[in-house]
């Protein structure tokens, strides 16, 4: 060569060509000034052992010590400048990925015009390198909102549920826990819990999650109050047995303990959520399949769902009103959602758009039509990391400020992390596909982080429930004459239409529908609310809708089972009740104390 070579990398290209120039303005983005960038037109008296046909042919990248690399390589060596290094390595490792990339830039380098054309339909008109810093900030106050609404929810039933005088006291648990595994019962069933049990305890720690959540909202100390706010869920969830029992609660311990590492501004963690994201979505469309479930099969779930889901909305009677056709296009629906857009989420931006807008719409229209609490809201949330900071921007000019490097720790960390949790994901999404067959060495991996609910396993309305069993508790004075306690959300008066409760759980509402679907024997709690019944426990009446028996307590208890369906619109417009219900007999016997 006859010049010396450039004091800093020089990337020459076809300035004529609209997809080089595509492709150079991202790699500007990508590398700032670590590399110039130049049109071979006006370069090439600068290097003479260059010609025009193949700089036409394939960018040529000239590096200061000399070396000249061109196509599929120099593209790689530039990635590299820009923090994308693996690609080069790649390439320089192997012969055989060498090969594949250069007959791929040939092929490319061929066809530019229709390239450009799908270039811009997967990144948009210009491609920007991705950052997630504008998600991760907005996520983290989500998510801080979302466990707001949760350990809010949990403080005004707490005591009723799990505490001294509640159905299934923590005391109790954590007796039974310490006698079963006298060595090590922390990690099997860790909870801050282990140290106090007592109401207050229980009270307290709701009220310390919302007020750390509040201040992670505003914007202060968020590393260490997810810390926080993660341990004392984690410690709830623990203790409130089968109150706690739920997919949205290990949902949120997931998201929760991952978004402790946001605020490190490593672009692997965006990744892991968009992981969780994928695992979450793909195996709520798998499970409905390996179910065997005859209503998912001839697309017919919805023809049920709407008026057997645990607490519908007032919206759901209308939904359900509408015609079978419209149903089975649901279906058909979520199934497109949640089998095919999951695979999106690793793709390019415009394609990750069009996933995102499945997976919001999805789940605004389960929100509008049952009440889940915070689990739509927070997996919408979980959807702003299919979006990059170039996407927000769009929308409003967010201040973005350099971060830097990481640390070495920090990249430690987030190295071990991404190792593990990526280990623990192959794991449960093998299981639902390996019928629980999995080989010993892999379950003894996986054992030690299963209490800590990092990575969890999920499916959604695996099987649909055609009928609404609803259990009907009464009490009565004399062992003739029953009341019936009216609850605050579920079914029960057929004069009193569904209600919003979002995004607040009323956890023994929901208790009461698992339970109408087996039987009292198979549900040891259930017999302990009819003790606190007869007793007349305030923390147990106060979760009810009111309490028939404020004066002086029953003497009896016992629950009848009915069926109960939606209104037609004719018997709507007649009796102007949404539930009309038969009667199916005894659920429980009558008890009364000693």
């Amino acid at each position: 060569m006859g010049n010396a070579p450039p004091t800093k990398p020089e990337l020459l290209y076809d300035g004529d060509c609209g997809f080089c120039g595509y492709w150079v303005r991202y790699w500007q983005r990508l590398t700032g000034d670590k590399v110039r960038y130049r049109p071979f037109q006006d370069a090439l008296a600068s290097y003479p052992d260059l010609n025009a046909d193949e700089c036409r042919r394939a960018v040529q990248l000239i590096e200061p010590g000399g070396h000249r690399s061109s196509g599929a390589d120099a593209s790689f060596r530039v990635l590299a400048y820009g923090g994308c290094g693996v690609y080069a390595a790649l390439l320089s490792r192997s012969r055989w990925v060498a090969r594949a990339s250069e007959a791929a830039y040939s092929f490319v380098s061929r066809r530019r015009d229709s390239s450009a054309r799908v270039a811009r339909a997967l990144w948009g008109p210009e491609r920007y390198p991705a950052r997630y810093d504008l998600a991760s900030a907005l996520f983290i106050r989500v998510i801080a909102l979302v466990y707001v609404a949760a350990f809010a929810s949990l403080a005004t039933q707490i005591t009723g549920l799990i505490g001294v005088d509640g159905i299934v006291p923590a005391a109790n648990f954590f007796d039974a826990v310490g006698e079963a595994l006298p060595q090590g019962a922390w990690l099997k069933a860790p909870s801050l819990f282990w140290l106090a049990h007592s109401d207050t305890m229980l009270v307290w720690a709701c009220l310390v999650g919302v007020a750390a959540a509040l201040v992670i909202a505003a914007g202060y100390l968020p590393t260490a109050l997810l810390i926080v706010c993660y341990v004392l869920y984690l410690s709830l969830y623990t203790a409130g047995q089968v109150f706690m029992s739920f997919q949205w609660d290990l949902l949120l311990l997931e998201a929760g303990f991952l978004a402790i590492f946001l605020p490190l501004r490593s672009a692997v963690v965006p990744w892991l959520f968009r992981l969780m994201l994928f695992r979450f979505m793909f195996l709520s469309g798998c499970v409905k399949l390996l179910s065997g479930d005859p209503s998912w099969a001839a697309l017919s779930a919805l023809d049920f769902h709407y008026e057997t889901q645990p607490l519908p909305t007032p919206l759901a009677w209308y939904v359900h009103q509408l015609p079978d056709w419209f149903h089975r296009m649901c279906v058909a629906g979520t199934f497109v959602v949640e089998l095919a857009f999951p695979f999106l989420i690793f793709a390019a931006r415009q394609p990750r758009m069009l996933a995102a807008l499945g997976f919001v719409s999805l789940e605004i229209l389960i929100l509008v039509t049952g009440n889940y609490n915070f689990f739509n809201f927070l997996t919408i949330a979980l959807c702003l990391f299919l979006l990059d900071d170039q996407q927000f921007q769009r929308f409003r000019r967010w201040p973005i400020r350099d971060t830097g490097r990481l640390s070495t720790p920090a990249r430690w960390v987030i190295g071990v992390l991404a190792a593990v949790l990526i280990l623990l994901n192959v794991f449960y999404f093998a299981r639902p596909f390996a019928r629980d067959a999995m080989p010993p060495f892999v379950t003894t991996f996986v054992r030690p982080f299963v209490p800590f609910h990092i990575t969890n396993g999920y499916g959604l309305f695996a099987v649909m429930t055609t009928t609404r069993p609803e259990i009907v508790v009464q009490g009565s004075h004399n062992g003739r004459d029953w009341i019936a306690y009216e609850f605050r959300y579920k079914p029960g008066d057929l004069a009193i239409p569904p209600r919003w409760n979002m995004p607040h759980q009323p956890r023994l509402d929901w208790q009461m529908w698992f339970a109408a679907l087996s039987n009292a024997n198979r549900q040891p709690w259930f017999g302990n609310l009819l003790v606190r019944l007869l007793q007349n426990a305030p923390e147990v009446t106060k979760l009810l809708r009111e309490n028939p028996f404020r004066e002086a307590a029953p003497k009896y208890i016992r629950a009848m089972l009915y069926d109960y369906r939606f209104s037609t619109i004719e018997e709507r417009k007649s009796s102007g009740q949404v539930w009309q219900r038969r009667a199916l007999g005894l659920y429980h016997p009558a008890v009364k104390l000693p």
